[in-house]
């Protein structure tokens, strides 16, 4: 099946010869075009890749003061063969809808996701960095954009797909404290769906713990605050007598992360055990008074696995020696060499983008 050439128009000032990879933050650079379409009459039109820039929105769309938005996060990398590959973009197609379908917008079409995705990327290949922990991320997102002050689903729509090169999310292991009052998603609720209400809302709460001197809070349950959920804006898993256990996403709170299911599959093919179910703050904070429990980590696109050195609930400490970390370091180093293809890819999870 053939698919649609998306329109091109190339930047006559390109960025990259100017740019420094050595100095990169992430989220905060972004590569030299952008593809852009809209939703209209109830199809998507007007596709067109073309140079990164500003663009006009209406003061009275929807998104700007309903919040219908959505968005993914994938990323790209140049493997040891210089040839460039996209870690299971076909998930985050499959999650996008299902947060649309929440949210009440339109379903992208997967040619217009997937080869926009990958006909973007050849335009701009040359700002992959090619250092280590770094990549190129990639951000599709929709708004709605309907000039219209009243609370309906809008019946216009702008998808977009930016592109960054970006470092390491988090540079510093973490700590965390179990959040007691605050809350990120509740049965029923939007938590399933990559919506922007979700981590606009998470933004105070947040604040309030780092001026404790804490980097993130560990989501607990809406109800009674007594299971654990997310971490910051990742997943989490913790290690309790050598088996691995992460919240389930039976309650509709909880993302349903690429990483996250990446991640257990991976273990499982290392050899640990891997539990999906509730854990409540109470068993936790019981195996660490027992020295069962031996690692806490979070897994997501943007940070892949990040260490966490401390987690607090009240007035209870609990350290971890990163010397001792065994499972989330050989997580991420396996993650690493499958992307630069150390070792072989039996899940076929890299998209690899033909020159």
């Amino acid at each position: 099946m053939s698919h649609p050439i998306i329109p091109v128009t190339k930047t006559t000032n390109p960025r990259l010869p100017h740019f420094k990879m050595e100095t990169l933050q992430f989220g905060k650079h972004f590569t030299d075009h952008m593809l852009m379409a809209d939703y209209e009459n109830g199809e998507w039109k007007n596709v067109v890749i073309k140079p990164y820039a500003p663009f006009e929105v209406d003061p009275a769309s929807a998104v700007l003061h309903y919040g219908q938005t959505i968005f993914e996060g994938i990323k790209a990398y140049k493997n040891s063969k210089d040839e460039v590959v996209i870690f299971r973009p076909d998930q985050n197609f499959i999650r996008f809808n299902v947060s649309a379908n929440r949210m009440q917008m339109p379903a992208v079409p997967e040619w217009l996701f997937m080869e926009g995705i990958k006909q973007l990327i050849a335009l701009d290949k040359d700002w992959i960095p090619s250092l280590p922990d770094h990549s190129l991320y990639i951000r599709p997102f929709m708004i709605a954009t309907d000039p219209f002050l009243g609370v309906r689903p809008s019946t216009t729509y702008k998808f977009m797909i930016l592109l960054g090169p970006s470092g390491p999310y988090f540079s510093a292991p973490m700590k965390i404290v179990i959040e007691e009052k605050y809350t990120r998603a509740a049965p029923g609720g939007v938590g399933y769906a990559k919506n922007g209400g979700n981590y606009g809302g998470s933004l105070y709460p947040v604040e309030l713990a780092k001026k404790k001197g804490f980097d993130q809070i560990l989501w607990t349950d809406a109800s009674e605050h007594k299971y654990v959920e997310e971490v910051g804006v990742m997943n989490v898993m913790f290690v309790i007598d050598g088996k691995v256990i992460t919240p389930s996403l039976e309650r509709g709170t909880v993302l349903k992360g690429v990483t996250r299911d990446s991640a257990i599959i991976l273990l499982r093919d290392m050899g640990y055990v891997v539990e999906e179910r509730n854990l409540s703050v109470d068993e936790i904070v019981e195996a660490h008074k027992k020295g069962l429990l031996q690692e806490v980590f979070g897994v997501g696109t943007a940070a892949v696995v990040s260490f966490i050195i401390n987690l607090t609930y009240q007035n209870y400490s609990m350290d971890f020696d990163l010397d001792k970390l065994k499972v989330a370091p050989s997580l991420k180093q396996h993650l690493n060499d499958i992307r630069v293809g150390n070792i072989p890819d039996k899940h076929n999870w890299l998209e690899k983008l033909l020159s």
